[in-house]
């Protein structure tokens, strides 16, 4: 896996920690997790990017997946594997 993954994260998420491991089941083996929860500047940044408020927010690559109902929604499509291949 080359692909780039991003996520939005807070402590006590338990979306998040399902997502990670979702996504680390797929072969992810780096996720790049910023902690809005210590960093309040980090939280207007996801707002502005993804228009939402709240985490997890997912990218894979330049692409804006949402939160853990997407990803999971990705899955049971098939569309998961082909996104974290970088296609």
């Amino acid at each position: 896996m080359s692909v780039k993954v991003q996520m939005y994260s807070t402590a006590v998420c338990p979306y998040c920690v399902r997502a990670e491991q979702l996504l680390k089941s797929k072969g992810v083996a780096e996720i790049e997790k910023i902690r809005i929860d210590l960093e309040p500047e980090s939280r207007e940044r996801m707002m502005q990017r993804t228009g939402r408020r709240t985490v997890p927010q997912i990218y894979i690559g330049e692409t804006h997946v949402g939160g853990y109902d997407e990803l999971v929604a990705l899955e049971r499509a098939g569309k998961l594997d082909p996104l974290l291949a970088g296609g």
